[in-house]
């Protein structure tokens, strides 16, 4: 018995190590952020968009997320198999959506809930984008678009090609895009562009494949940057509520942007 009671406290300590070594690679570094694109959540009238409240594996991560909006921060979650669910703010216990993921140890994520709330037309997808955001080389910006337009690319499979130009810009759709054929639940990858020595910012240009149809007027963004520094920027295609027309884009701080 004495030998026992001497050993206990190694016992409880290793105890206590294991717990806490389990409940670091529970995690090991994974966080996200989300984006509520889907643009007809609500319970209560007529859909202006919603908000959500989103939980990851059962536990509430990301509260009161309104539609296109670029409010949610990264947020340490775990990684591994994972499951999302998205519950209309404030209260609704009927989830909007479920959806499961694999997210890796030791990486930043963007999680993008796009499509059609109660399946009218199509339904909720959730996308779940790895995120690289290490600053490219100094006076260059990194862009990445996703595209999370449900009802307004027009294109056959919602395809887009985007530009993005240095504002002001004497803009010719015959140039070739920035960003061509960019299907609708899909992302391009990060796009390395020179900064606007000019300062005014970036005017970014959506059309159908081939520059058939301008979906927004021109945008233009302004970005931090400058000739010794760098940014990485994401761009959301998003639509209206209740429409078929593309909304202005969400431009999301990825660093430094």
């Amino acid at each position: 018995m004495l030998r026992l009671l001497k050993a206990l406290p190694l016992i409880l300590a290793i105890a206590a190590v294991s717990i806490v070594a389990t409940s670091c690679s529970s995690n090991n570094g994974t966080k996200a952020r989300f984006f509520n694109a889907i643009p007809n959540i609500d319970a209560y009238g007529p859909s202006n968009g919603g908000a959500l409240d989103v939980e990851v594996n059962g536990a509430q991560q990301f509260s009161n997320v309104n539609y296109a909006s670029n409010l949610s921060t990264y947020t340490p979650i775990p990684a591994g198999n994972v499951t999302f669910e998205g519950f209309e703010s404030p209260g609704v216990t009927t989830p909007v959506f479920t959806a499961s993921t694999t997210l890796s140890g030791g990486t930043q994520y963007t999680e993008v809930a796009t499509g059609q709330a109660g399946g009218t037309g199509g339904q909720v997808v959730l996308m779940s984008l790895s995120d690289d955001n290490s600053l490219p080389n100094d006076g260059t910006l990194n862009f990445r678009v996703i595209n999370a337009a449900f009802n307004a690319s027009g294109s056959p499979n919602g395809s887009v090609d985007i530009w993005i130009k240095p504002a002001p810009y004497p803009f010719q759709v015959l140039e070739p895009a920035t960003i061509q054929n960019l299907a609708y639940q899909s992302s391009s990858g990060y796009v390395n562009i020179p900064y606007n020595t000019g300062q005014a910012g970036f005017t970014v240009f959506v059309y159908t494949v081939g520059g058939g149809t301008q979906l927004i007027p021109p945008y233009t963004i302004s970005v931090s940057g400058s000739q010794t520094s760098a940014a990485v920027c994401t761009l959301v295609l998003v639509d209206f509520p209740n429409s078929t027309s593309m909304s202005t884009p969400v431009l999301l701080d990825d660093n430094n942007c």
